[in-house]
């Protein structure tokens, strides 16, 4: 099964300060990375009142440079808010900093202000992001090409031939049908649509996809005693889950996992948040099979490093080991999580 770290910088003001947030992201990274963690997921949001992270291709940068076999998954990197030629440029270095460990999933973006922000027409996102992902696949080839009547060259080309792996995310027939015809993986919002990309994908020619992979909860702690640590996690979780709850509002169409709440009773019926012991964290991941994802957000919410490295020390020391044991991690992490 897939064990990843995801990390979006948002904080309220009781939470821990950015520059221990950043820092602490950097080890734990470093620390996943040893363990044979699949890959880091790192957001991207503009003006937010936490500080949320504005530069996800900044953060894999630092990322790379104490790692060797991780993945830096920016998702969503909202290729909207950028400039198409400098994302090309700066996806292609990345590329070639850390051999390969670069993929993102392209968002459209979904909040009025960052449009307004950046000067883009929000209406057009769809024709800003085409421009963005048609112009990037041009200059990766290393060869000149037209953009907006200027004859251009990006260089050096990325390691990965044709560049990183590209995903997009979608809830719609079109989304799935937009994916397939231009060979990207897909996250689709229902099974259903996965099928019909699998279809469409076939027909135009490209191989077949990744599989689809089943998500673990949206936010995972692991603590040898659930109600002591409750109260000190609740703040937290309910900050950054009331703060996407309150943005989905904004996407007018999609899904969302995040459910808004305010007590700590609230945050324990919700079947996607879990702070568990080692042994029913293992319960999760036999139910998740090997298919499975299990993902902490590690800082959710600004949560204090020593709180938060608690449960990752504990999951290295009590949970790896058993998953090993079934089959649902590979041996060579054995020695390491010893």
């Amino acid at each position: 099964m897939e064990l990843n770290l995801r990390y979006d910088m948002n904080r309220p003001d009781f939470g821990a300060p950015h520059e221990a947030l950043y820092r602490t992201a950097i080890e734990q990274s470093a620390w996943a990375d040893k363990l044979g963690f699949k890959q880091v997921y790192l957001a991207e949001h503009h003006d937010a009142d936490g500080g949320y992270c504005p530069s996800s291709m900044i953060m894999a940068a630092a990322i790379f440079g104490t790692t060797t076999n991780i993945l830096a998954h920016l998702s969503a990197l909202v290729v909207t808010m950028h400039e198409p030629l400098r994302l090309a440029e700066d996806l292609a270095v990345l590329d070639i900093m850390s051999k390969g460990r670069l993929v993102f999933t392209a968002g459209m973006g979904y909040r009025p202000h960052e449009f307004e922000m950046f000067g883009k027409d929000m209406s057009k996102r769809l024709a800003i992001q085409t421009e963005a992902l048609d112009t990037c696949a041009k200059a990766w080839t290393g060869e000149h090409f037209e953009f907006q009547g200027r004859n251009v060259r990006v260089t050096p080309k990325p390691y990965t031939p044709g560049g990183p792996k590209i995903y997009m995310g979608g809830s719609t027939e079109k989304s799935a049908l937009r994916a397939a015809r231009k060979g990207y993986q897909y996250f689709p919002g229902t099974p259903d649509l996965f099928r019909i990309y699998k279809e469409e994908r076939e027909k135009c020619g490209y191989p077949a996809p990744e599989e689809l992979t089943t998500p673990g909860p949206s936010f995972l702690y692991v603590t040898d005693n659930p109600d002591r640590d409750w109260p000190l996690l609740a703040p937290h979780i309910a900050y950054a889950f009331n703060t996407y709850a309150e943005w989905a509002k904004e996407r007018g169409e999609g899904q969302t996992r995040y459910s808004a709440a305010e007590t700590v009773e609230e945050l324990k019926k919700m079947p996607n948040i879990k702070v568990v012991t080692p042994d029913e964290c293992v319960e999760i991941a036999k139910n998740l099979g090997n298919t499975g994802q299990l993902t902490f957000h590690a800082l959710l919410g600004g949560i204090d490093p020593e709180l938060s490295w608690a449960s990752l020390r504990l999951f290295e020391k009590e949970v790896l080991p058993k998953l090993i044991e079934l089959g649902l991690a590979d041996e060579a992490r054995a020695a390491l999580a010893a």
